[in-house]
């Protein structure tokens, strides 16, 4: 998994961190490192994982199958963090991920509400626009065909997040 855009790393106090936007920021910080041990304890056991449109995702055993599927040999993950605000327990953010199997690179816009307490992020609300995914699946599908329209890392277009 890579991360890019907002330079992120995950700190040294990240075990302790309790301020909600380091805690969304060392999770994902934790995904892009593919430590997925260290973005799963930022989990509170009983989270909710939610997709727009998706039945939610309840509880930390079920979103680390999700998790887990994205780090099988062929497959990749990587998320492009445009911008990340907090009000108290919430926090927004704005980014691009790639899902990746094999020769096939789907990247698509997402926006995500976190809701964090006590350390813990209960809450993981992911909203997307089910038409940008079907386009970004036939430009990585053409892409596989024509190097020349594969996507690349929104970091590399100056373009707008998700293209």
């Amino acid at each position: 998994m890579r991360i890019g855009l907002l330079p992120l790393a995950i700190p040294e106090d990240a075990a302790t961190a309790t301020d909600p936007q380091a805690v969304v920021e060392t999770f994902f910080a934790a995904l892009a490192a593919s430590d997925l041990e260290r973005s799963l304890g930022l989990l509170d056991d009983g989270i909710v994982y939610v997709n727009v449109g998706l039945p939610p995702i309840r509880g930390r055993d079920r979103v680390a199958k999700v998790l887990r599927s994205l780090d099988r040999p062929g497959s990749d993950f990587e998320v492009y963090l445009h911008a990340i605000s907090a009000d108290g327990p919430a926090v927004l953010t704005e980014r691009t991920d790639v899902l990746i199997v094999g020769r096939l690179r789907i990247q698509f816009w997402v926006w995500g509400r976190f809701d964090v307490h006590d350390g813990k992020i209960t809450l993981w609300r992911d909203s997307f626009d089910y038409l940008d995914i079907l386009r970004a699946t036939v430009r990585g599908l053409f892409g596989m065909v024509l190097p020349g329209l594969r996507p690349r890392a929104p970091s590399e277009l100056g373009a707008a997040p998700g293209r």
